[in-house]
């Protein structure tokens, strides 16, 4: 095993995750309720979802780390759970927190990862240093953990996450918290994962992400699937292509008037959202209240997800 070489197993043409009426129940609660999904070879494929939603619980039973109550889950081939240990052997996993261990340079916690999967020191070190270059942190190499940045020990995390040579990667919000010098690092590494014919499953509550790295993903509530397709498709499906935002006061009256020129208006708080196919009109219309802030931008999945999840807050 050397280097960061482009996988060298040609795509399958089948699903390299395949599932069926996936349910799991904790409790009354169910927390995943009957899903179906497909996943191609090669895609990076996201679960968007309010808290609650089921998406990590999904996440893990990818992993075999949870149990499915009804319902078929098969990843590259195999069937789950008769074939976790073999699954998780071909796969990657990237927790939501990391879970780095304190006591190993940055270094060693790259060798220590790789005996969980039976991997020699010798097989594997030209791979980590491979990936201590991919990741940025060579200059990093005998530094303890907790000396680390939080970008670092992400990036570290995911790195960790490639010592097996994965052809599937499992990322759960791999970027939440991370400033936006960081997080655009981490979009350039995973696109280069892709790029060599990794499949990314990944959970993420930022819009912009799943717009940039998802190929195909699924919106999530209450332990259903609510819709599925590319970022491009579920905004034609489900949002006006333009959306005007106000800020200030604005009257019932103003609010009825911009009501009858859209198709789509509604009051949050203090903010009005205006969904429109023809933005024009509306505008030239606001030209008269200079009293009000006006945004104006093109429709994204943050307007599908809320479309779809409603407003209220999740805890």
């Amino acid at each position: 095993m050397t280097g960061l070489a482009k996988q060298s197993t040609p795509l399958l043409k089948s699903p390299v995750v395949q599932a069926s009426g996936l349910v799991k129940s904790f409790g009354t609660l169910r927390a995943v309720d009957g899903i179906d999904f497909s996943i191609k070879p090669g895609q990076c494929f996201g679960f968007l979802g309010p808290n609650g939603a089921g998406k990590t619980t999904t996440l893990k039973m990818l992993m075999g780390l949870a149990d499915f109550d009804a319902g078929s889950l098969s990843i590259l081939g195999q069937a789950l759970p008769q074939a976790a240990r073999a699954i998780r052997a071909r796969v990657g996993l990237v927790p939501q927190s990391d879970n780095l261990d304190p006591d190993f340079t940055v270094r060693e916690n790259l060798f220590m990862y790789a005996r969980f999967f039976g991997l020699k020191r010798a097989t594997v070190a030209a791979r980590v240093e491979a990936l201590l270059e991919f990741s940025e942190l060579t200059h990093k190499a005998q530094a303890k953990v907790d000396t680390l940045s939080g970008g670092m020990k992400r990036r570290l995390t995911i790195a960790r996450a490639l010592i097996n040579d994965p052809e599937i990667v499992v990322l759960d919000e791999p970027t939440t918290g991370l400033d936006p010098q960081v997080r655009h690092v981490i979009w350039a590494r995973l696109a280069e994962l892709q790029a060599r014919g990794v499949t990314l499953i990944l959970t993420t509550h930022y819009m912009e992400e799943a717009e940039r790295l998802c190929d195909e993903l699924v919106v999530m509530d209450q332990g259903r699937i609510l819709d599925q397709g590319s970022p491009t498709d579920l905004i034609h499906r489900h949002v006006e292509s333009d959306v005007i935002e106000l800020r200030g006061e604005v009257s019932e009256a103003l609010f009825m008037t911009l009501r009858s020129m859209s198709a789509h208006a509604e009051r949050q708080g203090t903010a009005v959202y205006i969904y429109t196919h023809a933005p024009m009109p509306i505008l030239e219309f606001l030209a008269d209240a200079p009293e009000l802030t006006i945004i104006h931008r093109r429709a994204g999945m943050e307007d599908v997800f809320l479309r779809l999840t409603g407003r209220g807050l999740r805890e």
